[in-house]
């Protein structure tokens, strides 16, 4: 990492969408614009990298994760932010039959009848694991789900066919090869993850960071979270 540039850690649930919103708040602001390092890896990392105290300037997490940083003084409080929310699709291997994600029921159906199961350590997966245990039956698919590492991609596994039924978010399945967006969830149980950014309490650029995170939370950036299957908050 070079030493002028701003540094920053995500998950892998925002890489593109950030990725994206760097680039326009350079090129809105021109000559002006620090130069942005983004480093994107599993939540459950960057969160431990953040706590270990590796010299980043800012972070972009799930709230819950984000919330735990400022517990623990890893993160300003001050300079919490909401930047987008994020609804979970579910998607199958390409020319798989599409189940009926039309209702709850029918997608409990599909999920007790798909050969192997699949979902991210993140917030959203940690929803799943409770909406299948609210419909009792948590232990009868235990064998049949796959628990990618981290940082890896529910999508890469339902496109090499390991995963018959996948679970994450649109903005991380949206753009691979190799598999079908099915649809997001019902509304009845659709789970959406907000994605906040912050601080880190050792950057010596806090005003800097500020400035990069208000303007991903701004309503300029719409266009970019809305085509990145991700919306404001």
């Amino acid at each position: 990492m070079t030493t002028t540039a701003l540094t920053l850690i995500s998950s892998m649930a925002t890489k593109q969408v950030l990725a994206e919103l760097i680039a326009l708040y350079r090129h809105t602001l021109g000559a002006a614009a620090p130069a942005i390092e983004l480093t994107s890896v599993g939540g459950v990392d960057a969160a431990k990298r953040i706590a270990a105290g590796e010299p980043f300037d800012g972070v972009v997490l799930g709230s819950d994760a984000l919330d735990k940083l400022i517990a623990s003084g890893h993160v300003l409080a001050d300079s919490r932010v909401d930047i987008v929310r994020s609804g979970v699709a579910v998607a199958v291997p390409a020319g798989a039959p599409n189940p009926d994600l039309s209702r709850e029921e029918s997608v409990k159906q599909a999920v007790l009848a798909a050969r192997t199961l699949g979902y991210s350590t993140g917030p959203s997966g940690v929803a799943l694991a409770k909406l299948f245990e609210r419909w009792g039956i948590a232990e009868q698919i235990a064998p049949r789900i796959v628990t990618p590492p981290p940082g890896v991609p529910v999508g890469s596994l339902i496109a090499s066919g390991e995963v018959a039924l996948g679970f994450q978010q649109l903005s991380e399945l949206m753009h691979l090869e190799d598999i079908d967006v099915v649809g997001p969830l019902p509304a009845e149980i659709q789970i959406e993850t907000v994605f906040a950014g912050g601080v880190v309490v050792r950057s010596g650029r806090a005003e800097a960071v500020r400035g990069v995170l208000g303007f991903m939370a701004s309503t300029e950036t719409a266009r970019v979270k809305r085509e990145s299957g991700m919306a404001g908050v």
